[in-house]
């Protein structure tokens, strides 16, 4: 996807959410606008890492 093609999909997805968590979204966005980027990348490697083990996760959990 493009940037412009992912902005278009976001804006699809903010137009569906709740008005009381767009808050939370516009200050989790600037927050991420102030990190570096090679913190944003570990970040973001660790979501996927945790995506995809979820249910690993989640039986080592109970």
């Amino acid at each position: 996807m493009t940037k412009t093609e992912i902005k278009i999909e976001i804006q699809k997805v903010l137009d569906n959410v709740p008005e009381n968590v767009l808050q939370d979204i516009l200050d989790l966005l600037k927050g991420l606008q102030n990190q570096p980027l090679d913190k944003l990348e570990i970040t973001h490697s660790l979501r996927q890492i945790i995506a995809e083990d979820k249910e690993l996760l989640e039986k080592l959990a109970q």
